[in-house]
């Protein structure tokens, strides 16, 4: 089930690159703020930034994290201020952050529910982070989320990677961003790593917590959106649009609009 990417690079490179130089002129920040994490997607966000000519800060911010994932991170910042002038870098660990808020905070509950909460606390913490370094620069937080991940199954934390001022990836599918990761020359080290949120302090990959692979979720996503019929489909097939379907559905918070009680007035 393997997702071949039909995009063409170049010219969307172009467009996202266009649209952000559009959108920062037309808000007159500074630029740009990413998070790095040492994944393909906030490299390949970062990278389209660094095109426009406007700032980029490039921030990594460490909770406990796996090594694999900061020396990523690491790599693909240092080849991108090599490349690109108006990218810049700071390095902000959150561990006692992290660690701090942990110790003011009841903890004696349910290990899935307690981990999973905590989390997207790191997640959280994050945000707020960014937002930190965008105010004091005049920059706009770029999301790094992709479609599979913020349509498809909502996989991010709300108010946390989700809490971002534009989405330069978000209409691209996973498959996509890797094509457009090869076009600009991303380290190979994130090319061929397995996707991983690094939410959990381990190697734990994204497969690993969603149960289906991204080419995967592409598959169904497109199936479900197509209206497919599924009579033909093999077991691991059944499965995986099982998986994409709950996925959706329970997750639609994240993607709808915040409910809102309109009040009727007289």
């Amino acid at each position: 089930m393997t997702k071949i990417s039909t995009i063409n690079v170049d010219q969307v490179n172009t467009q996202i690159v266009n649209w952000l130089k559009t959108y920062a002129e037309n808000t007159k920040v500074n630029g740009f703020v990413v998070g790095i994490s040492g994944g393909v997607d906030s490299a390949v966000t970062s990278s389209l930034c660094a095109q426009t000519g406007f700032k980029v800060l490039c921030v990594e911010m460490p909770i406990h994290q796996h090594a694999s994932h900061v020396s990523r991170a690491k790599e693909h910042i240092e080849q991108l201020k090599k490349r690109f002038p108006n990218v810049n870098s700071v390095h902000t660990d959150l561990t006692s952050v992290f660690e701090t808020f942990k110790s003011e905070v009841p903890t004696d509950f349910e290990d899935s529910k307690l981990n999973l909460t905590l989390a997207n606390t790191r997640a959280r913490l994050r945000m707020t982070t960014l937002y930190y370094y965008a105010g004091v620069h005049g920059l706009l937080v770029a999301g790094t989320g992709n479609k599979v991940e913020d349509f498809g199954v909502g996989f991010y934390t709300k108010y946390g990677d989700g809490g971002v001022d534009l989405s330069p990836i978000a209409d691209l599918m996973k498959s996509d961003v890797f094509a457009l990761a090869k076009y600009l020359k991303v380290p190979d080290s994130i090319l061929t790593a397995q996707p991983s949120d690094g939410l959990f302090g381990d190697e734990k990959t994204d497969e690993q917590q969603l149960g289906a692979s991204y080419d995967e979720l592409e598959w169904a996503m497109l199936e479900d959106a197509n209206n497919a019929p599924s009579d033909n489909y093999t077991k691991r097939e059944k499965e995986v649009f099982k998986i994409y379907k709950r996925l959706n559905t329970i997750n639609q918070h994240k993607m709808n609009p915040i409910p809102v009680c309109v009040i009727n007035r007289i």
